[in-house]
Parts: structure tokens; C-alpha cells; sequence
């Protein structure tokens, strides 16, 4: 959400920003609905307290037993009763309005984002790691997970497309990957573990921007409830109106939850394997922190993501996206993208965020710093440290040998219990 003081005292610079993101200027249709909001806002002050100077008049009256002009203030009071009730609908409906406007505009790009219209754009920071030359034609997980327990057919029977049935060792292995992903965050990182619920309201879904915009990209029961499509509306849901003392921050979660998305990519991309799922483990990241420290906070939690990359010895590269591939509560995002050489290319597994006040100031939480009396809202920042499914992915890929077993990475050999290579079934 937008602050709209920061509209008024800067519309060259709001819409500036929206450029970048190739969008048109909407500061004047904005200015416009809020300059009617507060003129009714004043209207309704101004009847306010004509009517109180009628009802202090009318006492008057009555005292001096002056009966007509009591009852002409009375008849007045009365009048101002009804206008007042008008003007509030009238305000409410006005800031309903340009609450509707402001909770659709996405956020502002910072100012070190490269401009682009699409991926294309995107910036390459860095590379870890050497892709492993192969003595044989890698093949795609796709077609190599099927005879170690990746059974995509039962789970298109039980679901339909897009879900997968994992079984033995390759469900062992999922596994494994999720608890060392968890392990490593919270031991090595410094995340408190969270386990949260995967059914939401309204407002947490609001609150960390999943809605209104992108409602169809989400799953809702008969209830209305959501299901999560990243724990990150859950951790980050979690100081949802709450006013935090400087002390508490920073506040670093992680949560290993399953996540939905009834529109998991792009119709006709990767329909085959395991990379879009409507159903999915993810480790989240999330830290809630000061504004001065939300910049040095997104290095660390990009770090953070990494090293689950360096550990399992996975290469990846670093990619800073530009201001028309970001999402839309970012306003600023890095994307980790692992090697797969089954696909000879590199994919995204993991992207690192940050939101800035944007997601604080549409659930109201903020902090109160040391020695003031007023409060200022926190930062937000969210990212996969890794998603769990596509981490297996690159592993079956990384690991293969030509006989078509996989090797188990050495950090996921304690949760493997004893097993150390995947075998076809």
C-alpha cells in the first residue's frame, strides 16, 4: 500500500517510479479522488461543529424561556444530524475508493533496480560453483525420477495435472531436503522455526499483497478461507497490527509449509516434471526489521538462500530482476537460478524480496523507536530458502549417474537413514 502523503508532496516522483515499471501516471486521478475524500472530511468538521454551537445555543434559549428559538435550534440540530450522516457515507465511500485505487498500484521499484520490460532485462550478478561435465547425455528429472519413485501418473490420477505422487526414496529424499533446509536456516542463519497454519483469512492474504490482485492465483475453501501460497502470508501475517518494540527487531522466521497455487506458471510451461506444482514444500525466509536496515537485510537473506545452494554443492547464478519482471510487492528482488543439466540451463529456486513498508502499512504493523513517542512502520522481506521441490530437481539432475542412480549430496546423507544413492525401483 501507498502512502498517500508521500503522493501528495511527491506525484512527479510516484509516477516516475510507475514508469519504470512501465505503467502510466496515476497521481493526478489519485490527488483528484483524495482532495474529494478531504474536502467531504472538512464538510463534515464544519457541520460538526455548527452543530455543536446549535446545541450549546438551545440550552441557552431554554434557560432564557425563549420557546421559538429553542425549537428553530432544535429543528436545526436535527437538520445537521441528517447532513452529517450523509457526509459520512459520502467519506466512506471515498476513502473505500481510493483504498480500492492505491491496494492495485504495485510497489515503487528502488532506485538500484535495472529497467526492463521482462526477464530479458534482468541483470546477472554473480556465479558460484562449475556446472559438472557429464561423460554422458544428462538426462531431465522428468525422465530419470519416474524409476526412483517420481510418479507423476498416480498423482494426475488422484488430482489431476500438476500434482505428483512421491514414493520410498524419493519421498525419503524429499524429506531430507526440507529438514536440512530447516536445520540450516535456523542453526546456521539464525531463523526462529515456525510451523504456521496453511489456511488464512482475508487479511493476511491482503496484508502481504496476495490480494485483491491475484486472487485467481490462489486456492479458497467453501469457507472463504485461503490456502497459502507461500508461508510468507503467514510469518509475515504474524505482527499484523501489532506496534513492536526496536528491541524485538529484527525479527528472522522461517517455516517449512506446503504452499497451493491454482496457477502454477504459464499455460503450456513445464507441463512435464516437477518444476510447477499446484502443490508444493517451500522453506520460507522472513524478517520484519528497521527501514535503515532493510537494504543490508536483503544481502543477508540472499546469502541465506545461498548457502543451501553451496552446501548441497549445486551451481547457481545470481540475478538482480529488473523493474518489469519483479513482483508486485517488491521494490527490490534477487533470483537464485540452479543449474540443470538435464535442461542445460539455469532455473529459478529461489527469490529474495524486499517490500520495504509496503506490506507494513497495508497490515499496520509497525515499531516504536527508542525514545519517541510516535511510531514508524517496519520493513518486510521474504524469500525461498529453497523451494523444496525444485531443490530435488537439481539434485536428481546434479547427481545422476549413467546407470540411472542418483548420489545423495553429503550434507542430506544424516537424514537419509542410511540410504546414500537412489536406485530404479
Amino acid at each position: 500500500m501507498h502512502d498517500i502523503k508521500f503522493i501528495r508532496e511527491n506525484p512527479e516522483a510516484f509516477d516516475a517510479g510507475l514508469a519504470r515499471r512501465g505503467l502510466d501516471a496515476q497521481a493526478g486521478a489519485i490527488l483528484a479522488l483524495d482532495a474529494q475524500r478531504r474536502g467531504v472530511a472538512t464538510r463534515m468538521q464544519e457541520a460538526q461543529n455548527r452543530r455543536n454551537e446549535a446545541s450549546k445555543l438551545i440550552g441557552a434559549a431554554m434557560a432564557a424561556k425563549d420557546e421559538p428559538r429553542a425549537l428553530s435550534l432544535k429543528a436545526e440540530v436535527a437538520e445537521f444530524k441528517l447532513t452529517l450522516s450523509s457526509l459520512e457515507t459520502e467519506e466512506r465511500e471515498l476513502t473505500q475508493r481510493l483504498s480500492d485505487v492505491l491496494a492495485i498500484i504495485p510497489n515503487l521499484p528502488s532506485d538500484d533496480v535495472p529497467e526492463g520490460a521482462d526477464e530479458h532485462a534482468n541483470v546477472e550478478v554473480s556465479r558460484w560453483g562449475t556446472p559438472r561435465a557429464f561423460d554422458f547425455a544428462p538426462k531431465e528429472h522428468a525422465d530419470l525420477g519416474p524409476a526412483l519413485g517420481l510418479d507423476f501418473e498416480t498423482g494426475a490420477m488422484i488430482s489431476g495435472a500438476r500434482f505428483t505422487f512421491l514414493r520410498g526414496q524419493m519421498a525419503r529424499l524429499q524429506r531430507a531436503i526440507g529438514q536440512f533446509m530447516v536445520d540450516h536456516q535456523t542453526g546456521a542463519n539464525g531463523y526462529t522455526e515456525c510451523n504456521t497454519p496453511v489456511l488464512v483469512r482475508d487479511e493476511a492474504m491482503y496484508g502481504t499483497d496476495k490480494l485483491p490482485k491475484f486472487a485467481e492465483d490462489s486456492f479458497r475453501t467453501t469457507d472463504g478461507r485461503w490456502l497459502i501460497p507461500t508461508s510468507e502470508v503467514t510469518l509475515t501475517s504474524s505482527v499484523m497490527g501489532q506496534i513492536l518494540a526496536e528491541a524485538d527487531l529484527p525479527l528472522r522466521m522461517t517455516a517449512l509449509s506446503l504452499c497451493f497455487r491454482s496457477e502454477a506458471g504459464a499455460a503450456g510451461k513445464d507441463t512435464r516434471g516437477f518444476i510447477r506444482q499446484h502443490q508444493f514444500e517451500k522453506c520460507e525466509l522472513v524478517s520484519v526489521v528497521r527501514p535503515e536496515d532493510s537494504a543490508a537485510e536483503h544481502e543477508r537473506m540472499t546469502g541465506a538462500a545461498e548457502s543451501i545452494l553451496q552446501a548441497l554443492e549445486l551451481p547457481y547464478r545470481k540475478v538482480l530482476l529488473c523493474t518489469g519482471d519483479m513482483g508486485f510487492g517488491a521494490r527490490k528482488t534477487y533470483d537464485l537460478e540452479v543449474w540443470l543439466p538435464g535442461q542445460d540451463t539455469y532455473r529459478e529456486i529461489s527469490s529474495c524480496s524486499n517490500c520495504g513498508d509496503f506490506q507494513a502499512r497495508r497490515m499496520n504493523a509497525r515499531y516504536r523507536p527508542e525514545g519517541q513517542k510516535g511510531t514508524e512502520f517496519v520493513h518486510t522481506l521474504n524469500g525461498s530458502g529453497l523451494a523444496v521441490g525444485r531443490t530435488l530437481v537439481a539434485v536428481l539432475e546434479n547427481y545422476q549417474q549413467e546407470d540411472g542412480t542418483v548420489e545423495v549430496p553429503k550434507e542430506l546423507l544424516p537424514y537419509m537413514g542410511g540410504i546414500d544413492r537412489l536406485v530404479p525401483l
